[in-house]
């Protein structure tokens, strides 16, 4: 199939789904877009996006809906309030989202029971960065024909995507890379802080670890930031990492399992984002862990 085929329709222009609809754009497909505040679709319907009035005008002259939001609630309310009343037989719907499996799977029936709708939930990790230089890791859950066309459609985004399962287990999968990532982030803090105490010069640790086994992106990233204190531009932020951990913990006592490291983390990012840094970057998270 040709970039032409699929019209694409993206709900959600914000810190991730702006450079990717500009990217999208780019390998030249055709498409329309939408966001709860306009004036945040300029950047894109300058570089040739469509801006429709609502989402019912988006989903009716677009083959395949990609979704880019928030949260569990907002995708769940643009899904059964819009896309289920307005939705056609043959259409996909990609979640690139980042919500609950379970209500991902009962979004995903609804659609096909009503219209015969496919869906692929396929959250993202890699950070604006990766969306702006396509290098994104995809994890993606789906029918083999719906992730073949995901996987044509995202193709200017990622630098790998993997199949892992049914619908929802792409969901599952990002709540793994997000305890992973959140318990990484935390440590790091407390690690800059302690290295600092000491009388380190914690600038260098990045480098000095480099190569080795507790080298990590993250690391690499989050540690001079912290080291610094430069928290700004936002590039994501402490409320994101806390609902990923939250639904950690609900999918865990679903399952009777018990995560104890993750539940500790939550409590922290919780603590942490209780002070005011919700909307910060997790860089922040090195004021628990020295004097304000």
């Amino acid at each position: 199939m040709s970039n032409q085929i699929h019209t694409l329709g993206f709900i959600g222009i914000g810190l991730m789904g702006q450079p990717m609809t500009l990217r999208l754009l780019n390998a030249g497909f055709t498409v329309n877009v939408w966001n709860r505040n306009s004036e945040k679709l300029h950047t894109v319907v300058k570089a040739g996006a469509i801006a429709k009035a609502s989402i019912a005008d988006l989903v009716r002259v677009s083959d395949v809906i990609l979704l880019c939001l928030a949260d569990t609630h907002a995708v769940e309310t643009v899904v059964r309030e819009q896309i289920a009343l307005h939705g056609s037989a043959h259409k996909l719907v990609i979640d690139l989202s980042s919500i609950h499996p379970e209500t991902t799977r009962q979004l995903a029936g609804l659609l096909y029971e009503q219209h015969g709708m496919g869906w692929v939930d396929a959250p993202v990790s890699g950070g604006v960065s990766g969306a702006e230089q396509g290098t994104l890791a995809i994890m993606a859950g789906g029918n083999t024909e719906h992730i073949a066309i995901a996987r044509e459609v995202l193709a200017p985004l990622y630098q790998q995507l993997t199949h892992v399962g049914a619908v929802g287990c792409g969901q599952v999968t990002k709540i793994c890379n997000q305890m992973i990532v959140s318990c990484n982030v935390l440590v790091i803090a407390e690690m800059i802080a302690l290295a600092q105490r000491a009388g380190v010069n914690a600038e260098q640790i990045p480098a000095a670890l480099a190569g080795g086994f507790a080298d990590s992106k993250p690391l690499q990233i989050v540690a001079p930031e912290m080291a610094t204190e430069t928290f700004e531009p936002v590039k994501w932020r402490v409320k994101t990492l806390l609902k990923d951990l939250t639904m950690a913990n609900d999918l865990a006592a679903t399952l009777s399992t018990s995560i104890p490291m993750s539940g500790l983390a939550a409590q922290l990012m919780q603590l942490h984002g209780s002070h005011g840094y919700l909307e910060h970057d997790p860089a922040t998270l090195i004021k628990l862990y020295t004097k304000k």
